[in-house]
């Protein structure tokens, strides 16, 4: 059950410094200036929108005020960050600028002697390390998809591709560039980056369970991969907020946030004014922070995954979800929370406290809906089938109804995945088979990482098919399996929630009698 904590507090308007333990404190949303009927009207705008929230916290003078979680989605779960990893690099290289390993003007070709190509072009030699933090690295276009999905070493193939501008002077968002920065640290430190942040992030904040993706050798990813739940999300915001300081000890140099989170870079100065005032991604751009519009800053990863910092309101506001419109879903932010944020405590308002803690602990994702003029009689029990020649290297596919269960059961090459699904329920459980994600055919890509959690629901359509959806929830993204029986065949469409304009995968089958 989702639980709004009910404390009392006074607010003020500038950053407030909270006494903290591994758990943020809690308290209600009048008591901190906030109204309850704002954060009700997003979350019901939310809900109503074409964006699917997982989870939502909202923080106001270092409190929690806010928070809930989409079922099947979970505190407990951690839930993958990708391009807000970035802000996590870009604050282990903050760390080890403090502890003075590097400078931000050191030039990226010092720490690789062994790995340069054997000319080495101007526009290399000039690029620095600030220029990796501020997305201007000079190459074009990003070549992330090309590297990570054909190079074993992926500093040396990041060094040899060609830089086409003057470091430093063009904004193009650059996810290798991230990867340099956590190679750089690694380097510099002996640690990677998740080692070197734990002693010095992770367990003063108390943020466990976290986990990051690796390269082929062994380097965390930096511009992906990390993977922590949405409290330690804003627990990090809220660090930032106050200016690196945590439990009266300063983590991170004041000096630095500063740094990293103004502008440093503006991605598009064509633009024109009325387009630039209506986008969060024309605002500037810091050390791997977004700066937003009404003078706030954010990380962020693809799909919507937000940690937003408002420093004029002393607020923090976290989402994890799956959109495809970014944009849009911080426009539910600035439309509904900001106008409920208010300079002083509102009086109690019981009712709508109450609507609100009602809709907190109720959140779900939409179960699949049986056919309409179809009731369920489970026309096939246990069946095995042969799989003709496909792209999973699947050999045979099992099914089986039981109950209100249904399980399927792949064999191949790749070793057996079983995947198991509820009849209007969610049933949670682990799988070998790996989800969908942006960088799936990276090398290495998921090596380390433990079996994926996942929630399983399905429901009949009609007679002859059943639609079953499989929840990596752990990750933004689902995946559809639509399975169609006739006789002793069966066709299988595997649709991928981050790629809804690709064609279903097909699997056909015969029955092995």
């Amino acid at each position: 059950m989702l639980i709004l904590f009910l404390l009392v507090a006074n607010a003020c308007n500038s950053p407030t410094v909270v006494p903290q333990t591994d758990s943020l404190p809690r308290s209600t949303p009048e008591a901190e200036g906030v109204s309850s009927q704002g954060i009700l009207d997003f979350l019901e705008a939310a809900e109503n929108s074409k964006h699917e929230l997982h989870s939502f916290m909202f923080l106001r003078h270092g409190r929690v005020i806010a928070e809930g979680w989409w079922n099947p989605y979970s505190p407990n779960l951690k839930h993958t960050m990708y391009s807000l990893s970035k802000s996590f690099t870009s604050t282990a290289v903050g760390l080890a600028v403090r502890e003075k390993f590097l400078s931000v003007d050191d030039p990226v070709i010092s720490f690789f002697p062994e790995d340069l190509p054997d000319t080495v072009r101007p526009h290399l030699s000039d690029m620095k390390v600030k220029d990796l933090l501020t997305m201007s690295a000079g190459q074009e276009p990003d070549p992330i998809f090309t590297i990570v999905a054909n190079d074993s070493n992926w500093v040396q193939a990041f060094m040899r591709t060609p830089v086409v501008h003057d470091p430093g002077t063009k904004f193009l968002y650059n996810s290798m560039a991230t990867y340099m920065l956590s190679a750089i640290v690694q380097k510099r430190t002996g640690k990677t980056v998740l080692e070197y942040l734990k002693p010095r992030l992770f367990i003063p904040l108390g943020i466990e369970g976290m986990d990051w993706e690796v390269d082929p050798m062994g380097v965390n990813t930096g511009g992906w991969g990390l993977r922590i739940k949405t409290e330690d999300m804003a627990k990090f915001g809220q660090l930032y907020l106050q200016k690196g300081k945590w439990k009266d000890e300063q983590l991170l140099p004041a000096e630095w946030i500063d740094e990293a989170t103004n502008r440093r870079i503006l991605q598009s100065p064509e633009l024109p004014k009325a387009k630039r005032d209506s986008s969060d991604w024309a605002q500037g751009y810091g050390y791997q922070f977004w700066r937003c519009r009404n003078n706030a800053y954010r990380g962020d990863g693809a799909f919507g995954q937000f940690i937003i910092v408002m420093p004029d309101q002393d607020a923090v506001i976290v989402m994890t979800s799956e959109t495809y419109d970014m944009q849009g879903e911080l426009n539910l932010v600035w439309d509904y929370l900001l106008p409920a944020i208010k300079e002083r405590t509102l009086p109690d308002n019981k009712d709508v406290v109450a609507d609100l803690n009602k809709k907190l602990n109720t959140l779900a994702l939409p179960l699949v809906k049986n056919g309409a003029d179809y009731l369920p009689d489970s026309p096939v029990s246990t069946k095995s089938y042969k799989i003709g020649p496909n792209n999973r290297m699947v050999d045979t596919l099992l099914v089986q109804f039981r109950a209100d269960t249904c399980h399927l059961i792949f064999k191949g090459k790749q070793g057996d995945s079983k995947l198991t699904f509820g009849a209007d329920k969610w049933i949670i459980g682990e799988t070998s088979r790996r989800g969908p994600n942006l960088l799936y055919g990276a090398k290495a890509h998921f090596e380390g990482l433990p079996d994926p959690i996942v929630a399983g629901n399905y429901a009949w359509k009609d007679s002859v098919s059943a639609e079953l959806v499989l929840r990596y929830i752990e990750s933004p993204h689902r995946e559809i399996f639509t399975c169609t029986f006739a006789s002793e065949e069966i066709q299988v469409r595997i649709g991928q929630s981050n790629a809804p304009s690709k064609e279903p995968e097909l699997l056909e089958g015969k029955a092995i009698n």
